[in-house]
């Protein structure tokens, strides 16, 4: 169990950007006609907050069908993360790691893989990451449902900047060398580029594909250059 609260624990430094952008998604859930209740009642099954501010953005304006599509591009990065992550969780039986990726989310995948690659990591501590990120992002969802009248426009408070922010601060972790550097700008411009030139939210699957290809290469670079 001490793997488990140490993932726990090591989510307390993200709750509160976590818990600001859930306060934001609370906001514009509420004025895109959401009740508290079912605010809440996302949060608790989707549990994915660029899906859950897609979707809330789109309601009411896109079919069924269209908001499906949306979230299923937006959330096509948890392939990459799985890939990333899978080689650790080998030993694991189906059951667990399906258990483990229902609720992995940007944050605790961060959190396990920095472990991992340190040596330290464990699907327990894994877990304890999901179970507090859950928590923490099902709990601010429904507070900021409850406060969106005291909360007109979040923009005024800078709160749309939460998410980028909080994904800058987990990306330092895993600049170790030149290539890591070199992979995150590339990655980054090639997702900006996208989000101007390209409709809907492929960019971000397609510069994350790019990113790695290209860090792959750089390694591979790296490697015959040292044994030449």
């Amino acid at each position: 169990m001490e793997d488990f609260k140490r993932g726990m624990l090591a989510t307390a430094p993200l709750a509160p950007g976590v818990v600001a952008f859930g306060l934001l998604y609370g906001v514009i859930a509420r004025q895109a006609g959401f009740t508290p209740w079912e605010v809440w009642v996302m949060s608790l099954i989707v549990h994915a907050g660029s899906a859950q501010f897609a979707a809330v953005g789109m309601w009411g304006a896109a079919n069924a069908v269209t908001l499906i599509l949306t979230t299923l591009i937006i959330n096509l990065r948890h392939l990459l993360m799985g890939a990333s992550i899978a080689p650790y969780l080998r030993s694991l039986s189906s059951p667990w790691k399906a258990f483990l990726a229902l609720w992995m989310c940007d944050e605790s995948y961060a959190l396990a893989i920095a472990e991992y690659q340190q040596g330290k990591g464990s699907h327990i501590y894994l877990l304890g990451a999901n179970v507090g990120m859950y928590i923490i992002w099902s709990t601010s969802g429904p507070v900021g449902a409850l406060l969106s009248s005291a909360i007109p426009d979040p923009a005024n408070y800078g709160l749309d900047l939460v998410f980028p922010l909080a994904f800058l601060g987990l990306l330092t972790a895993f600049l170790k060398n030149r290539i890591d550097l070199v992979v995150a700008l590339m990655a980054g411009g090639l997702a900006l580029l996208g989000a101007l030139l390209l409709p809907g939210k492929w960019y971000i699957i397609i510069a994350g594909l790019l990113g790695s290809g290209l860090g792959l290469i750089l390694e591979e670079v790296e490697k015959a250059w040292k044994n030449f």
